[in-house]
């Protein structure tokens, strides 16, 4: 049997197939292993798997779902508590406005602006996990098409680094559209707020809260029948499955989303959401030292690039050439050969990726490879770089301030290095 008459039968492309065929992509999935055994005439039973009396070639008879829809939060619903819970959440609440306020008027020996600035991440993810947990205050009737007017100007911070504004806007957008009449078009905007969100605390490093919001974002995205939505929220929960050392099912995850039927018939922008998705799986690949498997699926995406010719899918940071080559950065560095990732960063121009929030990943993601390499001058080089491209972004990741903080205590400092360190509130 062909590569290709089985992803016939199985409902994966060849690629996909021939991945599974050489250990690639692992076939831990219960799903997949029901699949290929109805399509090899295998009984479930020998790879391990429970009969499934009311099935049809290997799949459920009734539909199911991973992701059951959890109850929208609302805040009108926190102040229903009563006794020493409410007032223990009074208490609570207060605090953390107290510590936000503290903090963000807190001064510095470096001048007003670090103290304006270097707690703008912490304050972010605080405001955020508030509005997600339905504690949000700042919360208005807002209508629908007022609601996507919010969506579109937080995904603005989001693209220009923007950490701000965007702390004030991406807070109350989620609340209001928890508190909006439910409906497709509601889910649709919360599924998209969801996947900024998540964006976000993995950018700052928030595991657990990055969880919430890519589930989140899944279920909602599902509930509004968005197959790209659905893909990005899969790309999302990979990175965190890698980020946990789930190596395995973060491959998983990228490749079976890329394979997804929905995706392959959504025209052009389903080819970039599945290049995306490819990408994932190749810095999946480069954090194992697959060296080889990461290039080869780099390939598998800037194929796909190539063949849509322009920028796709800017809402979930745009795909495209470029972008491509700005993942094969970091995925060569991460399979450890800073200096070709170095050499990978010479052959793009920072002003061909396609959003401010991009070319600043650039510049930290070439300060990372110099740092790993050992050139101190040109790490700092980079990171300034950064700064002035964006700098809340730069002041808040906690990337920047962990290479921040080896560079302060590995070797010669020098004025530029003190004085970043400084307005990223790395040194006071």
């Amino acid at each position: 049997m062909t590569l290709c008459q089985l992803g016939k039968l199985t409902g994966y492309s060849i690629a996909q197939v021939s991945r599974y065929e050489r250990g690639i992509s692992p076939l831990t999935d219960t799903l997949v292993l029901r699949r290929f055994a109805a399509a090899l005439g295998i009984p479930p039973q020998a790879l391990g798997l429970a009969p499934e009396p009311d099935a049809r070639h290997g799949q459920p008879a009734a539909p199911t779902t991973t992701y059951p829809r959890l109850p929208d939060p609302r805040v009108t619903g926190t102040a229903q508590a009563d006794g020493r819970e409410d007032a223990m959440r009074r208490r609570q609440m207060l605090a953390l406005t107290l510590t936000a306020a503290a903090a963000a008027s807190a001064p510095t020996r470096g001048g007003a602006e670090p103290a304006r600035e270097a707690p703008l991440g912490d304050l972010l993810v605080g405001r955020l996990r508030d509005a997600m947990l339905g504690l949000h205050t700042e919360v208005t009737a807002t209508p629908p098409a007022s609601l996507h007017t919010e969506l579109a100007q937080a995904a603005a911070d989001f693209h220009t680094c923007q950490y701000n504004n965007l702390s004030a806007r991406l807070p109350r957008l989620l609340s209001a559209a928890h508190a909006a009449p439910e409906g497709p078009a509601t889910d649709g905007v919360l599924a998209q707020s969801y996947l900024l969100a998540t964006r976000v605390l993995v950018k700052l490093e928030d595991q657990q809260l990055g969880w919430m919001a890519a589930d989140r974002a899944r279920q909602l995205a599902e509930a509004a029948g968005d197959p790209l939505a659905i893909a990005e929220a899969a790309r999302q929960l990979a990175v965190l499955a890698r980020r946990a050392g789930w190596t395995d099912r973060a491959m998983t995850i990228a490749l079976c989303a890329a394979d997804a039927p929905a995706l392959r018939s959504a025209g052009p922008e389903g080819a970039a959401a599945r290049g995306l998705l490819i990408q994932s799986a190749a810095y999946t690949a480069a954090r194992e030292r697959d060296q080889t498997g990461m290039r080869k699926l780099t390939k598998e995406a800037a194929a796909i690039a190539e063949e849509l010719g322009g920028t796709r899918l800017r809402g979930f940071g745009g795909f495209s050439s470029a972008t491509v080559q700005l993942h094969l950065v970091s995925a060569e560095d991460r399979a450890g050969d800073p200096s070709t990732a170095i050499a990978a960063a010479d052959k793009l121009a920072p002003r061909a990726l396609p959003s401010i929030e991009r070319r600043a990943r650039y510049h930290v993601d070439v300060a990372t490879a110099y740092a790993r390499w050992g050139r101190r001058d040109k790490c700092v080089e980079a990171l300034l770089a950064a700064e002035r491209e964006a700098s809340e972004e730069t002041h808040a990741r906690p990337t920047v301030k962990a290479l921040l903080s080896g560079l302060l205590v590995s070797g010669r400092t020098t004025p530029e290095l003190r004085g970043l360190a400084a307005r990223a509130g790395v040194l006071s």
